[in-house]
């Protein structure tokens, strides 16, 4: 509840601040960045990191001086890695993600974001390195082709059109069947507006 509420005044306040960006405006870019991604599953419990990038266009679009809609087009290495005694296995999920973003520009060049993302899988691979080369094993599991969640960020942006951001992806989708395991992505972006 104390998070919503810091949400909503955090919205509101941004709302009234009038010197952001001209309204009526668009602009177009490119991002790239790094990944951390983790899978949780049953909610309890999250796995160990996949390291991982990202990269893809965006299309800005204000509304007003503090608010704009951001539309992606991303490709994201996600999923996760487990080690044990025995070795590591390592699942490799490959996403064509959409995110869809309200922006909220409190001052001139930092701004939040949040908004629902939609995935596609176009790839996945597993491994399991045994630290002992007989023993290494490449099995195949078959993921859920599609992926949807939520995300939560923030960033700043120059007034010449780069822009840091740090992002936060709850996946709400099960990637599997069994164990509801869901998506966990840190994006940690650079972007430069065309």
């Amino acid at each position: 509840m104390k998070t919503k509420f810091l949400i909503l005044v955090t919205i509101l306040c941004a709302m009234f601040n009038l010197n952001a960006q001209d309204p009526n405006t668009s602009k177009t870019g490119i991002k790239l960045g790094y990944n951390l991604a983790a899978i949780s599953f049953d909610g309890d419990s999250e796995t160990g990191q996949r390291h991982g990038f990202h990269a893809g266009f965006y299309g800005e679009s204000f509304v007003s001086n503090a608010v704009a809609f951001q539309v992606e087009l991303l490709y994201s290495q996600q999923g996760y890695e487990l080690k044990n005694n025995s070795g590591t296995f390592t699942q490799k999920l490959d996403y064509i993600n959409l995110p869809l973003l309200l922006k909220i520009y409190p001052s001139e060049n930092f701004f939040f974001e949040a908004g629902p993302q939609a995935g596609f899988a176009i790839s996945h691979k597993e491994e399991f390195d045994s630290n002992f080369n007989l023993f290494n094993t490449s099995n195949e599991f078959e993921p859920q082709n599609f992926d949807w969640g939520v995300n939560f960020g923030g960033g700043f942006k120059t007034d010449s059109g780069v822009s840091l951001g740090v992002r936060y992806h709850l996946g709400l989708g099960d990637i599997y069947d069994e164990g509801s395991p869901q998506n966990r992505v840190w994006q940690f972006s650079l972007g430069f507006d065309f």
